[in-house]
Formats: structure tokens, sequence, C-alpha cells
């Protein structure tokens, strides 16, 4: 595979990407070398040649024979869209590199190689066949760290910027980078509605990218903010959840058709029947994150599922069913609330009490203290959404003397909240799992 150079045509890469990305090209290798700029994480680890910006129409790099040359390079903002002519070994003959007619990766071939007959059609085939479709992917500033995560399980998504900048008067001052380059490809925009203040700027970009003349709009939000007022108990209740709904609903439509919605574990079954015919929304689940994290535990066959009410065992007992599983419920005593075990056996067991989401925690510590006293042997929590306002993760401590009743062995959530996942990353009981994996499988249907 020496005789092959793979690189995206339509990228925009950074002199310094390139500088830490650019594997050094080895033509005795056996293996294939790479651009990735997509793949900063992956690549930064690597140990690569140290290239610099000779001209703006080269790149050599200091430490190999061997330089780029770009067939068109124009200079925005010190980047450079790669039209590569060659790739040139400067003491040992030149290796031509041209684009293919239909705008996939294109192939170096060695003119020289006994391989050569070796077609580039061919070698661009079976690069394509790895992707169902390319997608440029859009972020918010809250989600930075999770879009370039989902970048880094696919070859088939690009990262893609927006400047987020405001007016004096603090209104929103937006710019989708290369506007005109996403024309004709799928586009996604990755979303966190953390607050009130964040959201009108992200509906902004969010009402303008399908309007591009892109082929389709995919919103990932991986949490819906508004789940848990879905319905009115009194007459002037409002139910935000609906309004927010209708808000997504509304989002112009693409070339190829309505926007779809991607969301993980929307707070009520019955929020689904609020958006309308006009977007496409796909209800996706943390769970399989969580089967996968019980699966590596050393006690994964002493395993209980602990539901703290009915909603919860609706949501998820399908997915757990394979699981011993025990229901809580609240009891209100006075102006108290008191949880109880309905039904199950928490004796002995590794107990995971499993919920969509957590916001000040007092039910799940109720329902910890509950558990504890029916002989439960070790506890542990997963929500989907960890979302802790006031840094109410803090109730929750380690359980470092054997005592369930005042600490947990685990506690998983996903990031599904950038600002959370920030403030418990590497503070015991917390243990996050990566919605990455799943996004990006998400993005390829």
């Amino acid at each position: 595979m020496s005789d092959f150079f793979l690189i995206n045509k339509n990228k925009f890469v950074n002199f310094e990407d390139i500088r830490r990305q650019i594997r050094s090209f080895d033509p005795s290798s056996s293996e294939m070398a790479a651009i990735s700029p997509a793949n900063a994480t992956t690549a930064a680890s690597l140990s690569l040649p140290q290239f610099s910006s000779s001209s703006s129409s080269s790149i050599t790099s200091s430490s190999s024979p061997f330089s780029l040359n770009f067939k068109t390079a124009r200079v925005v903002n010190r980047c450079v869209k790669c039209g590569v002519r060659s790739l040139e070994n400067q003491s040992s003959g030149h290796r031509s590199l041209d684009f293919l007619s239909n705008g996939d990766p294109i192939s170096l071939i060695n003119p020289n190689s006994s391989s050569s007959s070796i077609s580039m059609a061919a070698a661009a085939s079976e690069s394509g066949a790895k992707c169902s479709k390319r997608v440029c992917l859009f972020h918010s500033d809250e989600t930075r760290d999770l879009a370039e995560r989902i970048v880094s399980q696919s070859d088939c998504i690009e990262l893609r910027s927006i400047n987020w900048k405001k007016f004096d008067d603090g209104f929103p001052n937006l710019f989708i980078q290369n506007a005109q380059g996403i024309r004709g490809q799928h586009v996604a925009f990755l979303a966190s509605f953390s607050s009130p203040a964040v959201i009108f700027e992200q509906l902004s970009v969010i009402y303008a990218l399908p309007k591009l003349f892109v082929s389709s709009f995919t919103l990932v939000l991986p949490f819906f903010p508004t789940g848990t007022s879905e319905r009115m108990e009194d007459e002037g209740d409002v139910a935000t959840a609906f309004t927010l709904a209708r808000i997504l609903s509304n989002i112009p439509a693409s070339r190829g058709g309505p926007t779809s919605l991607v969301t993980f574990d929307i707070h009520a079954l019955q929020e689904r029947f609020y958006f309308g015919d006009t977007i496409l929304p796909c209800f996706e689940s943390g769970i399989p994150l969580l089967k996968s994290r019980l699966q590596s535990l050393p006690d994964s066959d002493n395993i209980s599922i602990a539901f703290p009410d009915d909603g919860a065992w609706k949501r998820f007992h399908k997915q757990l069913q394979h699981y011993p599983t025990i229901v809580c419920n609240k009891v209100r005593m006075g102006d108290k609330r008191i949880v109880r075990i309905k039904e199950g056996d928490a004796e002995g067991r590794h107990v995971v009490i499993v919920d969509d989401l957590v916001q000040s925690g007092g039910t799940l510590i109720e329902c910890q203290k509950v558990l504890a006293a029916h002989g439960a042997a070790k506890i542990s929590a997963y929500v989907t959404h960890g979302i802790f306002p006031k840094s109410s993760w803090k109730r929750f401590k380690l359980d470092t003397k054997g005592d369930p009743a005042e600490g947990l062995s685990y506690f998983w959530i996903t990031d599904s909240c950038g600002l959370t996942v920030k403030e418990v990353m590497n503070k015991p009981p917390f243990e996050v799992l990566s919605l990455a994996g799943s996004i990006a499988s998400a993005l390829q249907v």
C-alpha cells in the first residue's frame, strides 16, 4: 500500500494542523500514509515530522525530504485549501498527485512502481465504501469537546467552525466560515441548550444552515432541556417542552427535505408527539453505553437495576430486562416525599440506580439510602443527563469505607451536558460515558 497517499479534496487545513498531523511518508514502508485533519486528537499523539510553510503554495518538512506542492493555494486567515498537485521526494524522483473527477479522496501513485497499474478510481472506491455519506459538523462553544470526539470516531465527519461573537449591546454577532463550501454537502449542528441565554444565538445558526443549499441538515441536541415541563396540572401552567418542540419543528427545510433531530433519552415519552411533521426526530438512548460498562465490571454477575420511580421503569426496563430489577416509588408523608421499595430485592447486590436525568439529586440520594437499608452491598448510579444546577453534584461522595449509605461506587453520566462534564471530570465517583460513537453512527443514517 506504499503507493497510495490519501487526502480529502475539500478540506481546509491550517498550517499548524498540517504540521501536527502529517505522517512522515516513507516509500519503503508497508503502511499507508495519510493526512487526517479532522482527527487531531489521535494525530497529536503520534511522533510527527515538523512542517513549516515556505510559501503560500508549498509546505516542506524539516525532518523529511518530502514537500507538498499545491495546485491551487488560497490563503484565508492562514488556512490553505488543499488542492494538492504533487508530493516530491527531493532526493529520489517525483510522485504526481491529481484529483479524481468525482471529487472523492485522491490517490498518489508511484509511476515507477510495479504496482502503478492499480487505478486511482479503485483506491477511491475502497475509501468511499467506508462512508455512507460525508458530513460537515458545526458546533456551539459548549459542545466543542464532544464535537472533536465525534470527529475522531469517523473519517466521514469533518469539523467545521463558526465565529461566536457579540455586539456591544450583547446580541449575537455570528459568522459561518466557508459558507459557500458547504453547498451540496450533508451538514449537522451539535447544539447545547444549557441555558436560555445561549438558545437564541444557536437557533439563529440552526435556522441559517439549511438555507445554504445543503443536501441535508441534522440537528444533534443530546439533551432536550425543557423535558421536565411537559404537562399542565393547573390552568395557567405553560408546557415549555411543547414550546421548544414547536420552535424546532419550524427549522427551514434543506434541499433534501425536513431537518432530522437527534436527541437522547427525552424525559417523557409523549414528548415525541410534540414535534410537527416538518421535522424528523430520532430518539436515541445512552443505555447501551451503560450496559457495556456494566459488563466490564468484576462483579457484573451481581448487578441489579433500581428505578427511582415508575417513570424511569417505563423508560428503561425493556433495555435492561436481563438484569434483576428493583422499583422504588415516592410516598407523600405530610410535606415530605419518602422513597420506598415497591418491588425487588437489594440484599447483597451491587445496585445501579438508573434514571434519565438528575438535577438537585434529592430523589437519588433518598433512593440510595433506602437501598442501603435493605442490604445492598454496593450502590452506583447512572443518568444520561447530569444537569446538576448550582454544583449539586458535590452532594455525591465516593464510597471509600464499604458503606453504600454514605457513598457511591460509581456515578456514570454521559457528555450530553458539556458544562457538567468539565466540573466532574476526574472526580470520583463520577465517570463520563461519551455519546460520541452513538452520534457519529446516527449521522451516517
